[in-house]
Parts: C-alpha cells; sequence; structure tokens
C-alpha cells in the first residue's frame, strides 16, 4: 500500500507530497548519495536536482521512462543507475552528466542507444545488459575509458570492429546473445582479461592464446565442437574447461575481478547498488 501511494504521489507537484515521497530529504546527504530504488517511481521529484553535490544517484526498479531536464544540474554525478526502468530511448539529459563513471541501463526497453553518448568521456562502466539491442552501438566504441561492457541478453549477433579502439576495455560480457561465431574483433583486443560469451550459438572457438592479458573466458552453454585454446594460468568455463593447459594446483593464484560498484552475478539476477 506504501509503495503504490508513493506512485501516486510522484504525480502531484505539491511541495507536501514531494516531501513524503523523498521521506523528508530536504537537504543533501551527507554520504552525497541518493537512492530511490524500488520505489515505483513514474517521475523523478525535479528537487532530487537541486542537490547539485550529489555524487550517486540510484534509480533502480522504478517505473521511469523519462528525466527532467533539471538533471543537468547534476554536473559532480559520478554513478547513475538506471536499471529495471521502463525507458526506450536514453534521455538526452543523461549525456549532460559529463563527470558520470558508472552508468547502469540494464533491464529497460533500449533499442539504441544516442550519438551523444560520446559526450561522457569519464565513463569507465556501462551496464546495458538484457535490453532489445539487435546491434552494439558504434557510439560505445568512442568511450575511450571505458574498462566494463556489460551487454549481455540482448539480440547481438556480431561486434563492429571499431571496438578495438577501447584499449581500456578489461571486461566483456556478452551472455546470453545471438552470436553464431565468436566475435573477430576480440581476438585483436590483447588487454582483455575477462571474456564471457556464454549462452550464445558458437560452433566453434578460435585460439585464444595469443591474448597476454586474459585471466578468464566463460564459453558455457553454446553448441560449439571445441574448447578455446588458451595460454597458461588463464581460466576457462565451459565444456572440456577440465582440460587445462596448466596444472590443475596453481600455487595460490587468485584471479581478482573488479566491478566497481557491482558484484559479480549472472545478467539475469538483480544486483542491488552498494
Amino acid at each position: 500500500m506504501g509503495n503504490s501511494l508513493k506512485a501516486i504521489v510522484t504525480f502531484v507537484p505539491s511541495n507536501k507530497c514531494q516531501k513524503y515521497l523523498l521521506e523528508d530529504l530536504e537537504e543533501m546527504p551527507v554520504d552525497k548519495m541518493v537512492d530511490l530504488s524500488g520505489r515505483q517511481m513514474r517521475r523523478l521529484p525535479v528537487h532530487i536536482c537541486s542537490f547539485r553535490e550529489l555524487v550517486k544517484l540510484y534509480l533502480s526498479d522504478n517505473n521511469l521512462n523519462h528525466l527532467p531536464p533539471e538533471l543537468e544540474q547534476l554536473q559532480n554525478l559520478q554513478i547513475l543507475a538506471l536499471d529495471f526502468n521502463n525507458f526506450k530511448a536514453l534521455p538526452l539529459v543523461v549525456c549532460t552528466l559529463k563527470q558520470l563513471c558508472i552508468l547502469y541501463l540494464g533491464n529497460n526497453k533500449l533499442c539504441s542507444l544516442p550519438l551523444e553518448l560520446r559526450l561522457l568521456q569519464n565513463l569507465k562502466t556501462l551496464w546495458i545488459e538484457s535490453n532489445c539491442l539487435q546491434y552494439l552501438p558504434e557510439v560505445v566504441c568512442e568511450l575511450s575509458l571505458l574498462k566494463t561492457l556489460h551487454a549481455g541478453s540482448n539480440a547481438l549477433r556480431t561486434l563492429p570492429p571499431q571496438l578495438q579502439r577501447l584499449q581500456e576495455l578489461r571486461t566483456i560480457w556478452l551472455s546470453g546473445n545471438l552470436l553464431s561465431e565468436f566475435p573477430p574483433v576480440l581476438l585483436d583486443m590483447p588487454f582483455l582479461e575477462v571474456i564471457d560469451v556464454d549462452r550464445n550459438s558458437i560452433r566453434f572457438f578460435p585460439s585464444l592464446a595469443h591474448l597476454p592479458g586474459l585471466k578468464l573466458v566463460i564459453y558455457d552453454h553454446n553448441p560449439c565442437r571445441n574448447a578455446p585454446k588458451v595460454a597458461k594460468g588463464v581460466r576457462r568455463v565451459g565444456r572440456w574447461s577440465e582440460e587445462t593447459p596448466e596444472p590443475r594446483k596453481r600455487s595460490g593464484a587468485v584471479i581478482e575481478i573488479t566491478l566497481d560498484e557491482k558484484p559479480l552475478l549472472p545478467p539475469a539476477a538483480k544486483t542491488e547498488p552498494e
């Protein structure tokens, strides 16, 4: 009942109703973070946009399909979570937030991304999983500092060759797409550390042994006839992965994978902001 009432209140612009929705959040929090996740909101309270020093804004798991132009005032924002909403297009006001480092857009209804996304040159982590993407928008290839790209659970059949421009990219998650072959561009990206192509339609894997940065490759649930060859010390997850070229027991080797603010979970799992 409380969440339903809050969903109705979001349409009422009076100060009293906005205070109820924000639970008396009148001043910017000391930690410079606002979390309005899971409140069934259909509209972002404009009052939030007055917190000009805000660094983290979590709006996950609501019913948002647009954002107010006043959001542009949040020029210190570094983390914006818009996952689990109803966006059919990315609001262009998001592309004005040039300090953004982490952007979560997963579990929406996006079929494309605007060219204006290239303005987010500080972006290091982009989550676009579980949308309606039939191709990876080439504008993603212009995000020169991008380190983590999560594009799983879409309808991707290939990747653009321009992806190899992203020389800071370390992890790419492509599980649950429509890839019928291992994306050739990934063979020219020696700096990649994690490649996930789980749950696709790949029948043959080329050798990945020449990728010096590779630490982990996940290729399970593909109709493949072979396991990808990898260099010594690289972990494989998939069919025949036990036939590893390295000894079974490595002297305490631990692979550390950093996903910024989100834990390592399957694409279908709900991830909670920290």
